[in-house]
């Protein structure tokens, strides 16, 4: 078997040209050519390979992927170029939608009518496409996800802006190839008089890749256009410099910063984190409502509702015989702050979502904060500008990439109609060339026609006429030999005289060509160009750590079976603590509630729980796993609760470690986050608070005592870390602790009768212990088995 190759290895060989929905380019022919005996076999894995290329590119080029030159998909170009050929333009009457699809299917796109007419009503519907393309008459769905009516129902005709792709079509700027049976042709890209990739967007999701254009405003793409034509040195920078970001058609606040929004349009990736858009009403004894205008793109008010209700009116989940704690909690935080909840979307207002608060005496910025942490009035949207280049190759392009690849575009249709038009030019002034001939001598050429057996040679002969015009007086009327004619004739050769300077002079400079762009640029941008919708204006994310939380001291207490539970105040004492049958006391932590509470499972992951989650009282507390979600056979081992800055030192029984500050390990997600290399064989001890500690002492199985300053121990945000005590075969690292200057630690262990013993080192005495970082100690002069050390 062949080695496996990338599945779009062989797409950099494929011929730079569009792919059509059922005459696509194909991909290189298999390499693995059957033997000259006529035995047929070949290798599985080679054909399955080509197969799936074949497969891949079909999906890539033909039906996902939006192309640069116009920014559509194939089955969008269709649509509107069978649109314009019924001659659906915007003062038209629309027709029924089926007729359409009827030819679209026929004609161009020979796929599922479903397919095709669910396309067309995406580019009639405003809140999906920042200048739709298709103006529909009927139901077009809702952006509530409300599907549109069947197209038996519907009526469709083009809108203004798909003049900007459609009136230069039949002006010889593109090309066009055969259909998918050769009966008919269609273009191959439609003559975007404007980036529309950048003013609608695109998404698609492909075979290996998808794309994620977002939708921008036409004044600000078309001056960043005018910019780069007139400087194309300027940069990203410079064409950000108009363009501010992306402007979606509902609207909605972005809030990421400059620099997050810098950097997506220069990678060509990224994401952005969009707002919800408000007013607050006051109302009547001192009472106030938040009323929701605008969403982020791609939220419904629907989707709005059904999340506010999952948690004011939760579901037991699969399995579960109650809500759990986390459920009860959530539902009773949004009960205590919320009152009433509704939709007044209408025909006067698109998006209109009044919430009323519990009390008026509520904080504003604590219901605002509640309701953006855990709905989607803020989320986030990804950018992936992904798109099929003018070398009909896809790949990820950045905003300078995708502006330049169109102005090339741009240039070339331009050059293309000046020359079309151009040749139209000069056919019609060598044809009015002639009429002038004849006019001079009507009498002559009556005479030569009228004896002539074969009046078009006569003709060509007598008065030195082109075959051309030598036809076009033969089919003259009567009435076109008036004297006034010849009048018109000279007024018509005049002004065909001067466009064919003017061509020639665009063909003939770039500079003048540019102008002209330039110029046709700014009128269309004057004609159909409107307001920015999107507030771009940077702002902090509001996450469930900044929702108001009231800062007060308080103790987690956690279990040896994984139970885990809060009090109030530091006054907790492990020893009167009541637990579980068969249960007991693993570790206890001090706190405050705004303080993250990390927890480390026996893999080296690291959980995060709000200390505001945990439930207080003096019940047992919850088990974890209601709480993360921790992966099968996964035991919690060790807790951390303390300031985010806190510096922690982790080890393992191997004796490797490292120094990690706290917030390094918090992680939004339920599944925490990797965090410590820990063996197979191996196990996590305790964590110990650093602070201004000078000494880490160590405490090793064989009874041996190393002590090093912290300066030598490094700061990782995870990992395996670096040998702290140097332990043998068989050894292992029982404790280690971190020991302030002047300070002394206590060594534990079990004498003779499993007593407790202990011995206390002075800060003098510690000195006798202090070496290097990864040295094996000093023996400790003790007559009991060791077990751990803890700084006193």
């Amino acid at each position: 078997m062949n080695k496996p190759t990338d599945l779009f290895s062989g797409m950099s060989d494929l011929p730079a040209a569009s792919a059509g929905g059922g005459n696509g380019d194909q991909p290189p022919p298999a390499s693995a050519a059957p033997p000259e005996d006529g035995d047929e076999r070949f290798l599985l894995g080679e054909y399955t390979h080509q197969v799936y290329l074949r497969y891949a590119i079909s999906v890539v080029k033909g039906r996902a992927l939006p192309a640069v030159s116009d920014g559509e998909k194939p089955v969008q170009r269709r649509i509107l170029f069978a649109m314009h050929q019924l001659g659906l333009t915007p003062g038209a009457k629309p027709v029924k939608s089926a007729r359409v699809v009827g030819d679209v299917i026929g004609k161009y796109h020979p796929h599922g009518d479903s397919a095709s007419y669910e396309a067309m009503v995406r580019m009639a519907q405003d809140f999906v496409l920042r200048y739709p393309l298709v103006d529909g008459q009927g139901n077009f769905g809702s952006r509530d996800g409300d599907s549109a009516a069947a197209m038996r129902y519907t009526e469709v005709r083009l809108t203004k802006y798909a003049e900007l792709l459609l009136s230069e079509v039949s002006a010889g700027t593109v090309d066009f190839r055969p259909n998918y049976d050769g009966s008919e042709q269609e273009p191959v890209d439609l003559p975007a008089r404007l980036p529309f990739l950048l003013l609608n967007g695109a998404s698609g999701i492909a075979v290996g890749m998808a794309t994620e254009c977002l939708p921008h405003n036409m004044r600000e793409v078309g001056a960043a256009a005018v910019a780069l034509l007139r400087d194309p040195a300027i940069g990203v920078d410079g064409v950000l410099a108009h363009i501010q970001g992306p402007d979606f058609p509902g609207g909605g606040h972005i809030i990421s910063s400059p620099k997050d929004i810098r950097d997506a349009y220069v990678t060509g990736r990224g994401s952005l984190r969009v707002r919800a858009r408000w007013t607050i009403e006051q109302q009547a004894r001192g009472q106030w409502r938040m009323v929701i205008h605008e969403l982020p793109h791609g939220v419904s008010v629907k989707k709005v509702l059904e999340e506010i209700g999952e948690y004011t009116d939760p579901q037991v989940k699969a399995g579960k015989k109650d809500l759990t704690p986390e459920q009860k909690a959530m539902k009773q935080l949004f009960l205590d702050a919320l009152e009433t909840v509704r939709d007044e979307s209408g025909k006067d207002a698109s998006v209109r979502i009044v919430l009323e608060p519990r009390s008026s005496r509520m904080p504003l910025e604590q219901f605002i904060a509640l309701l953006l942490t855990h709905t989607s009035l803020e989320t986030t949207v990804s950018v992936n500008m992904v798109a099929i280049g003018l070398d009909g190759r896809p790949g990820q392009k950045n905003i300078l990439e995708l502006l330049s690849e169109w102005i090339a575009f741009r240039y070339t249709t331009v050059t293309r109609r000046s020359q079309t038009r151009l040749a139209q030019v000069q056919k019609r002034l060598h044809i009015l060339e002639g009429r002038m001939a004849v006019l001079l001598n009507i009498d002559e050429v009556i005479r030569v026609i009228r004896e002539s057996d074969d009046p078009k040679s006569d003709l060509i002969v007598h008065f030195k006429l082109s075959e051309i015009q030598a036809e076009d007086i033969l089919e003259i009327r009567l009435r076109q030999l008036a004297r006034l004619e010849s009048i018109r004739i000279e007024n018509e050769i005049g002004e065909l005289r001067t466009e064919e300077d003017g061509l020639n002079q665009v063909l003939g400079s770039r500079k003048a060509m540019r102008d002209l762009i330039v110029a046709e640029i700014k009128a269309d941008v004057k004609k159909f160009g409107d307001a920015r919708r999107t507030l771009i204006e940077a702002a902090e994310r509001i996450t469930a750590r900044t929702v108001a939380v009231p800062d007060e001291a308080c103790t987690v207490i956690l279990s040896k079976n994984g139970w885990i539970r809060q009090r109030s105040g530091h006054d907790a004492d492990a020893a009167t603590l009541s637990f579980k049958d068969g249960d007991g006391l693993l570790t206890l932590r001090r706190t405050r509630t705004v303080h993250p509470v990390v927890l480390i499972d026996s893999g080296g992951r690291a959980y995060t729980v709000a200390s505001s989650d945990i439930p207080g009282g003096r019940s047992d507390g919850v088990p974890l796993a209601s709480l993360l979600g921790l992966p099968a056979k996964a035991k919690i081992v060790a807790m951390c609760a303390a300031a985010p800055d806190t510096r922690y030192l982790f080890s393992t029984s191997a004796g490797y470690g490292f120094i990690a500050v706290l917030k390094d390990l918090v992680s939004r997600q339920r599944a925490g986050k990797a965090f410590m290399n820990i063996g197979a064989k191996d196990v996590l001890l305790p964590p110990v608070e650093v602070g201004a500690g000078a000494l880490i002492v160590a405490l090793g199985s064989n009874g041996k005592l190393l002590a090093f300053p912290v300066s030598e121990m490094k700061l990782l945000a995870g990992g395996k870390g670096v040998i702290v005590l140097g332990v043998g075969e068989g050894e292992a690292m029982l404790s280690a602790t971190a020991v302030r200057e002047g300070g002394t630690v206590k060594i534990l262990g079990q004498g003779r009768g499993g007593k407790r013993a202990e011995l206390v080192l002075g800060w003098n005495a510690l000195q006798d212990y202090v070496l290097h970082r990864a040295r094996k100690g000093v023996l400790v002069p003790v007559k009991f088995k060791v077990e751990s050390v803890a700084a006193e």
